[in-house]
């Protein structure tokens, strides 16, 4: 997805409040020059999530180590877990349980420390209950539903913490209706906000249910050209992709690979995008939108 004026803003908007915290005006200043500069030389290909990426890096060289999420982590996953079972026995008696796990999961995107300015668990909650937020594009889950059955080799891109325990719920349907699915998960490789790594999809049980691989960086998304060595393979040779959350959206849309995207609208520019309100949920089919 290409750099819009809306999100250069909101870079720049963000940046300035974790500044918040520094008196020195002359060290700001230069950091804010130093990323105003990496904005301005960023190509045609470059996304927020990636230019977050470089920014950190000038942020720990003005100002040390970025704010750690450890336990935000800890406490979400926890959070949602205690939760499992409940969820899983509402999905088990929908109508069509795979569809059911598909808006659970993405209800789990609202866990999103990068995005949100502020996540509310009583928010996270209602958004179980709001059916007009809830729709599930029928046409794009047919199609889904059709590459899953000749497909063989599937790939879910995991965003948040908390999420991908209900990511893991939608899994274990996805297995039940089509057992021939060789199932892979790829997690960020380093630590970036409250996104999952392998140490996060181990804790939930992740592991349990597919096999779960690291990308091998810290970008809050999935930059094909960032990727190597078994990420880039998996990547490559898998027949369905489902790319959960903004930043994966961001990162990938028109690449032009079999790609299914599910998340929820955080910002202003998402919910302008496709003309929705906030936190309602998208789930669109790469081939059949524009980047």
């Amino acid at each position: 997805m290409r750099l819009n004026s809306m999100c250069i803003r909101c870079l720049i908007d963000k940046q300035q409040e974790r500044l918040l915290q520094f008196q020195d005006e002359e060290k700001k200043a230069a950091y804010m020059k130093e990323i105003a500069g990496i904005i301005g030389e960023s190509g045609d290909d470059a996304s927020s999530p990636y230019l977050v990426y470089l920014f950190n890096q000038v942020y720990r060289r003005y100002f040390g180590e970025i704010r750690d999420y450890a336990e935000v982590k800890k406490e979400y996953n926890a959070y949602v877990l205690a939760m499992e079972d409940a969820l899983y026995k509402d999905i088990l008696k929908a109508k069509d349980p795979l569809a059911q796990a598909i808006v659970y999961a993405r209800i789990g995107n609202y866990i999103d420390f990068g995005a949100m300015h502020k996540v509310e668990k009583k928010v996270f909650l209602e958004l179980f209950q709001d059916k007009r937020k809830n729709d599930l594009d029928k046409a794009v889950y047919q199609s889904f539903l059709q590459d899953c059955e000749s497909g063989r080799r599937f790939l879910l891109l995991a965003d948040n913490c908390g999420e991908i325990v209900l990511d893991k719920l939608f899994l274990k349907e996805l297995k039940k209706r089509f057992p021939h699915l060789e199932l892979c998960v790829m997690v960020r490789g380093e630590e970036v906000l409250n996104d999952a790594t392998l140490e996060d999809a181990e804790t939930v049980g992740l592991h349990n249910v597919a096999r779960v691989i690291p990308n091998g960086n810290g970008v809050g998304g999935t930059v094909e050209n960032m990727l190597q060595g078994e990420a880039k393979e998996v990547l490559e040779q898998a027949d369905i992709i489902l790319s959960k959350g903004q930043a994966n959206f961001e990162t990938l849309n028109g690449c032009g690979r079999n790609i299914y995207y599910s998340f929820l609208c955080k910002c202003d520019w998402f919910s302008g995008r496709f003309q929705v309100e906030r936190n309602t949920g998208m789930f669109l089919r790469e081939r059949e939108i524009l980047p």
